[in-house]
């Protein structure tokens, strides 16, 4: 994406929105594929079809100095905010991802994630062009203290309409050579993941890939992919299977750029 209106950086947010990646500590199992993900408290969907890959908003909270007070102007200002804008900013649905801890039980890298889906790039270029959204932009600092990642993304794995709430999230660093990541995620990694689900028992899966951040610059991350489950007990299932522990024994063959693996909630 190139680079975007000059709230973004008018806000001071650019600045966290270009942090290093992060090395997953101790990731020892995990799973990647594709995943159309499941909406969340606050967010909102429309019936419009997409005629091609969907476009996509993210933005990864980094852990807030104050969770209350985050979660407190997050649910009462913010969700509405974003809610009440949906219609200038053509958005189709919106998802809202709390991070409840890292795959081996420690404390989030992550605090929270928000996507905003759009029907192509070219819509979603129109709709960071927004007012409405120079507002939503404006209002982030109130309450994202620990600053936070913002990138635009485009989906390239299969769409599904299965609900999420509960979800493995992996977000992938900027590998040594991409090239050679794609070819092996493509051809090795996805099928595995796929020829797997039974065991797992995950119900739908997401991938995409980050083109940029907000700003315009290199996306911080690379890709990110999602796994969806009927209920955490489920999840926490999928996790203790053989087939959770072939996939995460495959990453190292391709996430060289290191990876971030997050259990998560929709709301």
């Amino acid at each position: 994406m190139r680079r975007s209106p000059s709230w973004w950086l008018a806000t001071g947010l650019a600045v966290a929105a270009c942090g290093k990646g992060e090395k997953n500590p101790g990731i020892a199992a995990d799973s990647n594929m594709m995943r159309d993900s499941g909406t969340e408290a606050g967010s909102t969907s429309s019936a419009s079809a997409s005629s091609g890959p969907q476009a996509i908003v993210t933005v990864i909270y980094r852990q807030p100095k104050d969770t209350a007070r985050f979660e407190k102007y997050y649910s009462e200002t913010h969700v509405p905010l974003v809610q009440a804008s949906q219609k200038e900013v053509g958005f189709t649905k919106a998802e809202l991802t709390r991070f409840v801890s890292t795959l081996d039980g420690k404390k989030p890298t992550f605090y929270r994630q928000a996507e905003l889906y759009f029907n192509s790039m070219d819509d979603l270029k129109k709709g960071v062009a927004t007012a409405a959204f120079k507002k939503i932009g404006a209002d982030l600092p109130k309450f994202a203290t620990g600053g936070l990642l913002g990138m635009t993304a485009v989906e390239t794995g299969d769409k599904g309409d299965a609900a999420c709430p509960a979800l493995v999230t992996v977000i992938y660093n900027q590998p040594k050579d991409s090239a050679k990541f794609e070819q092996y995620y493509n051809a090795t990694h996805v099928p595995l993941v796929g020829s797997n689900q039974s065991d797992i028992g995950f119900t739908r899966a997401d991938l995409t890939r980050f083109e940029g951040n907000l700003d315009g610059s290199k996306p911080s991350k690379y890709r990110q992919a999602e796994l969806c489950f009927d209920s955490m007990d489920a999840l926490k299932k999928g996790l203790a299977s053989g087939g959770f522990k072939k996939v995460g024994g495959d990453l190292p063959k391709f996430a060289t750029g290191g990876l971030t693996g997050l259990i998560g909630e929709q709301q």
